[in-house]
């Protein structure tokens, strides 16, 4: 019992004496009967229960945090992605991407945290390319981030080759243009800088009570060079000294650490050695997660472990997210899935649940007409029949296609304990 009750209840029992005294006092001046006391009016003092105050007990953090993300590779806009686009528009309005991807939009959605590579700028003061048999420059509308913002995408990443394709002005219009995107709709983007002090600006996003940090660079950009009087920033991946000490920093300021690497040849499955290599360094630096871009194919991925026996991991490639492309291997793609898992008591790390989800770029004669994503789950026999791939113009290299390419693309790229075939 503490002090300040022992106060109270001592004050009550002389109270409740001084009572008693007065009562028997005026007994025996009204009546001298013994029997008097009985009748009297006052009932004995009954002292109230002990009571305690309250406790609160402090919350408990649970015993980890996780994070489910998914991740996509170059959402590719070409000529005829566009085009399909405005057939979809409705009146009054110039383009609509939204129904190209209604059929993986869920799964954007069930993630706490999606990714995507968004891989041509947008420049409304410029014309609209897609490289409908010309260049390859590429310059989309504005409804395309319409589009990945209403599928529930969080991190946007800019660093590949094509940043230049009109130009710094047009870059620069672009950086403005996501990062105005990004103040609207809390989005985080990343890859392509105003300046140094933004490129030095690491971005950390705080997802389920997890801080996680991202960090995006390119392999080249196209030949192009940011002239010497643009203070614009996009960091090369020959640049190691800079992205060691980034991703260092990166570690120290935040839980687990994703980094984009636009890198590798186009159109082949093959890892190359370099790459390996440069990976292994990003996840001895303090990389979790790497997500590889630009081969415009599906590539194998593996974890890679440090020195201390923590491990990271690495997807290689994931291939297009969506695009026009006319071989077989640039229409089946990867789509990251993964838990990113924080140790309450002791603050490490893990991944949980690696793996990806083949994606199926699906588009039908006449024009790559009737474009759509599809996750490899509710991708069919019948639709891989109908895929206008064997017909497009000008007619690629590897044209073959059908369920079984399909399924030959995914078990040769895709080792068995990564695949997720039903999601």
């Amino acid at each position: 019992m503490n002090l300040k009750n022992c106060f109270r209840r001592f004050g009550m029992f002389l109270a409740a004496a001084a009572l008693v005294s007065s009562a028997a006092c005026a007994g025996t001046v009204g009546n001298t009967n013994d029997s008097a006391g009985e009748d009297s009016i006052y009932e004995p003092i009954t002292m109230p229960p002990e009571t305690e105050a309250p406790t609160t007990e402090p919350p408990t953090e649970p015993p980890e945090k996780r994070v489910h993300v998914t991740a996509v590779g170059d959402n590719l806009i070409h000529y005829s992605v566009y085009k399909n686009a405005e057939q979809l528009a409705g009146e009054g309005e110039d383009f609509d991407f939204k129904p190209l991807y209604e059929n993986v939009k869920y799964l954007i959605e069930d993630a706490d945290l999606a990714i995507i590579n968004q891989e041509t700028i947008i420049s409304e003061s410029n014309e609209l390319r897609g490289a409908n048999g010309g260049a390859l420059l590429f310059n989309s509308p504005p409804e395309v981030a319409d589009a990945v913002i209403d599928m529930g995408f969080d991190v946007i990443t800019m660093a590949n080759n094509h940043l230049l394709d009109f130009g710094i002005d047009a870059l620069e219009e672009s950086i403005r243009f996501w990062n105005q995107k990004a103040e609207e709709y809390n989005l985080t983007v990343l890859g392509a800088y105003l300046n140094d002090a933004d490129a030095e600006n690491i971005r950390v996003r705080e997802v389920n009570g997890v801080k996680i940090a991202f960090l995006a660079y390119t392999m080249n950009i196209n030949g192009f060079e940011i002239p010497d009087d643009s203070p614009i920033r996009v960091i090369l991946n020959e640049e190691e000294d800079v992205i060691e000490r980034q991703i260092r920093y990166a570690d120290q300021i935040a839980d687990a650490v994703i980094v984009s690497a636009h890198w590798g040849a186009e159109d082949t499955h093959e890892v190359s050695e370099d790459r390996k290599i440069l990976a292994q360094k990003m996840v001895d630096w303090g990389a979790d997660v790497i997500l590889g871009c630009h081969p415009h194919t599906a590539q194998t991925m593996e974890w890679l472990t440090r020195e201390d026996g923590s491990r990271g991991f690495v997807f290689y490639s994931m291939g297009n997210f969506i695009c026009c492309q006319t071989d077989n291997f640039n229409v089946v793609g990867e789509m990251p899935d993964f838990d990113i898992v924080l140790d309450s008591e002791t603050g490490q790390i893990s991944l949980d649940d690696v793996g990806c989800i083949p994606n199926i770029v699906h588009y039908e004669p006449e024009g790559f007409s009737n474009l759509r994503v599809y996750p490899y789950s509710k991708y069919t026999p019948e639709l891989a029949e109908r895929h206008g791939l064997p017909y497009a113009e000008p007619q690629g290299t590897y044209t073959e296609f059908g369920w079984d390419i399909i399924n030959n693309i995914i078990e040769e790229n895709i080792p068995a304990e990564f695949r997720k075939l039903d999601k």
